[in-house]
């Protein structure tokens, strides 16, 4: 199995916000707790110039392994998991910020065979997903009967593939855009429904088509996200948690997803073969 060293080499793939914000971090207080960044991939290198120090810019992302890492964090788009993932696998443990990419059940397949056969660990951070770790324990424990989870935001903090929301208004008010189950979402919102994806990793027996969900259009949430989720367990246990997420109009990712985010990247220190929702 695989093993970590005692100082970490992180290295970063994609430079959005959630990326500079990981990367600014490693590099203020990384050194610390065994942190070290060895490398941060952008599609536009040119965005990392006089952000990034010239060494640690890596400009051809097939040539990462040549900066051997301990861990690649993945914070760019689910394209990349599936382009890089199972070579990232074969190097390093990978933390993927795009788990909606683990919808596709031959990719999430191959990703979990290769973690098995390098020893490496595939990372899902809970990111918004409240309560997560819950989830799972009553999912291994047999008891999880079915898992709902409801995302709602201003529209303009949605990415949605195709024209769903081109004609919103202002003070349109509420609009749902989708039901259905996760698998089906996640193509139209790969970019929105991470914190759903690691909700079907951690209910692993419902998985992605048993695990329902519904995005909402609301113009009155300009300051926050609020994602809910339902919980159902044996002999009439439900649990229902109402999360609000302090966002900008515009934010793809809610503020206090960014130090969820940090404090799954310092879990990451080995987990054998396997997936592992942190």
């Amino acid at each position: 199995m695989a093993t970590s060293s005692p100082s970490q080499r992180i290295g970063v793939v994609g430079y959005g916000h959630l990326g500079q914000y990981l990367v600014e971090r490693i590099l203020k207080d990384g050194a610390p707790l065994g942190l070290t960044l060895a490398f941060v991939w952008n599609r536009n290198s040119d965005k990392l110039k006089g952000l990034v120090p010239d060494e640690l810019i890596l400009s051809d992302l097939s040539s990462f392994a040549d900066r051997r890492c301990d861990v690649i964090v993945e914070v760019c788009h689910p394209q990349i998991v599936k382009d890089f993932g199972i070579q990232f696998l074969a190097q390093s443990h990978l933390l993927v910020g795009s788990p909606s990419a683990l919808s596709d059940p031959d990719l999430n397949q191959k990703l979990r065979q290769a973690a098995q056969l390098h020893g490496r660990t595939l990372y899902v951070p809970s990111g918004a997903l409240w309560g997560g770790q819950d989830i799972q324990r009553l999912n291994d424990s047999g008891g999880l009967k079915a898992l709902f989870i409801r995302m709602s935001k201003h529209p303009s903090c949605f990415r949605l593939t195709g024209d769903v929301l081109s004609d919103w208004t202002e003070g349109e008010g509420r609009r749902v855009l989708f039901r259905g189950s996760v698998a089906e979402l996640c193509p139209l919102a790969p970019n929105n429904v991470n914190t759903m994806a690691a909700a079907a990793v951690a209910a692993g027996t419902l998985g992605f088509t048993g695990v329902q969900g519904e995005i909402v259009s609301d113009t009155a949430l300009s300051d926050f996200h609020v994602v809910e989720v339902e919980v159902t367990g044996p002999a009439g246990f439900s649990v229902h948690t109402v999360r609000r997420n302090p966002a900008k109009l515009g934010a793809v990712t809610g503020s206090a997803t960014y130090n969820s985010f940090w404090n799954s990247l310092l879990v990451c220190k080995g987990h054998g073969g396997r997936v592992y929702l942190c």
